[in-house]
């Protein structure tokens, strides 16, 4: 008998599961994540790309798109078709570049499958189980993708949860839709015909990172149905002579991460939150620079010098010249320059630190141009994503400080409290604080939730 391809594996595996299975750890961090990208996916709605997202989903449905179903948009009165849901709830869940990231594979596993999950088991009438269950089978999947190749899509300019989103929605979807293992490979191998993500969007701070994962989502529910029906895909979408890996990389990848240990190894369990709304190559050095601003005291600053992984420099630090003048909040995210600067000067950076007055800041935007980016040496990347930090003052110090496990990682993971609270103050830029409780409550039981009502609990007005 043949062996099994890589996206056959993925499938029995996805179809056979019991969230009995998963370990109780793995389940109570993916209540926590989803909860921060609903917190998100809230946030979003003060924001002007989040009121855009949803008046194109809205113009989408006046042309006849989407399923026949209404499904709920996160923090919006809207109804949509469970399609157009997923998209516009992917928009608002990564809009904010606050989502969580799973180190070693860079990607965002939370906004690869929750929006699938999301209108999906709405549509379907599913329980909380059977959400948590499905989400966990895509986030999986996405992660598994991006492990195998090492970083390799960012290396080549594609943005690597654009490209795994549409594979993770596409086995998120296939377990809501209860199909069967052969369905779901046949799902993925339609989703590698459409899965993409370019990181053109870097040079001019537009909006299109933000809709990756839900032309992602999509492109996963569109497959997941097409596969139901008997619509036939290629059974090696990944490893194939023309597969993903070969077309979009040129280079082998390391395929037994795909499969090794299915159903027993969650690397989901490893993802890491976010504390700062920036890209998460930057953390390292926000920690390093704020743990230097009380030493600094004050006193003028001549120089800085970054240490960031080189892989990354060419994302968050290059071109200097543009790096070091960010003209809108999306391009202060990815820069490292600016971001350090804000950091040393303020001891803080949040999703205000993003507004038009925070960006206008004179001082960080003097003192990032003289912030002067490097590898590091010493870097942990992609285990963790280190960052260090050397500052030159007038009066001749030089304070210096590393920091290898970036806040929010590994032991210096978030807590269930400070998720939570994190949650709280993203979900009260939109909605009251007794609303953003019971979604709280509701999604630390998610068990016991059926989805519906936790959609239902997601809208306003």
């Amino acid at each position: 008998m043949p062996e099994l391809s890589a996206a056959q594996q993925i499938a029995a595996f996805s179809a056979d599961f019991r969230l009995g299975d998963v370990p109780a750890p793995v389940i109570e961090r993916a209540k926590l994540h989803i909860l921060d990208g609903l917190g998100l996916g809230l946030a979003s709605n003060a924001y002007d790309y989040g009121k855009r997202a949803v008046a194109g989903g809205v113009a989408l449905g006046g042309l006849g798109g989407g399923a026949a179903c209404a499904c709920s948009i996160i923090g919006r009165p809207e109804l949509m078709g469970g399609r157009d849901a997923a998209m516009i709830n992917g928009v608002l869940i990564h809009g904010l570049d606050f989502d969580d990231t799973h180190l070693a594979s860079i990607i965002h596993p939370t906004s690869t499958a929750l929006p699938v999950a999301l209108s999906l088991g709405e549509a379907r009438g599913a329980s909380g189980g059977d959400l948590l269950a499905a989400f966990l089978a895509g986030a999986e999947t996405g992660i598994r993708i991006g492990l195998a190749v090492d970083g390799g899509f960012h290396h080549v300019g594609y943005h690597a949860t654009g490209v795994v989103s549409h594979f993770a929605s596409a086995v998120t979807a296939g377990r809501l839709l209860g199909l069967t293992a052969e369905q779901i490979t046949a799902a993925q191998g339609i989703a590698g015909s459409t899965a993409s993500g370019i990181q053109v969007f870097l040079e001019e701070g537009a909006w299109t990172k933000r809709f990756h994962p839900g032309w992602g989502a999509v492109a996963g529910i569109t497959a997941a149905c097409l596969a139901q029906t008997g619509f036939k895909g290629p059974t090696r979408p990944y490893e194939g002579k023309f597969g993903l890996f070969a077309t979009h990389l040129h280079e082998p990848a390391k395929l037994d991460r795909l499969t090794a240990g299915l159903g027993e190894v969650w690397h989901f369990g490893e993802t890491a939150l976010k504390p700062y709304p920036v890209c998460h190559f930057i953390h390292g050095c926000a920690d390093a620079a704020i743990a230097l601003r009380e030493e600094i005291g004050g006193a003028e600053i001549v120089s800085v010098d970054a240490y960031l992984a080189e892989p990354t420099l060419h994302i968050i630090a290059e071109p200097a010249e543009a790096k070091e003048r960010p003209t809108t909040d999306y391009e202060a995210k990815f820069s490292a320059q600016f971001v350090i600067a804000y950091c040393l000067l303020e001891g803080r950076f949040g999703l205000p630190d993003l507004l038009p007055e925070a960006l206008a800041h004179p001082g960080a935007r003097a003192l990032a141009q003289r912030v002067t980016c490097h590898a590091d040496p010493d870097t942990a990347f992609p285990t963790y994503f280190s960052g260090g930090v050397a500052v030159t003052l007038a009066d001749g110090r030089v304070l210096k400080r590393h920091v290898r496990i970036n806040s929010g990682a590994g032991e210096r993971a978030m807590t269930a409290g400070a998720v939570a609270e994190k949650f709280l103050a993203s979900a009260s830029l939109a909605i009251p604080t007794s609303q953003a409780e019971a979604i709280r409550d509701a999604v630390l039981d998610l068990e016991n939730v059926p989805a519906a009502d936790l959609a239902a609990l997601l809208r306003v007005g």
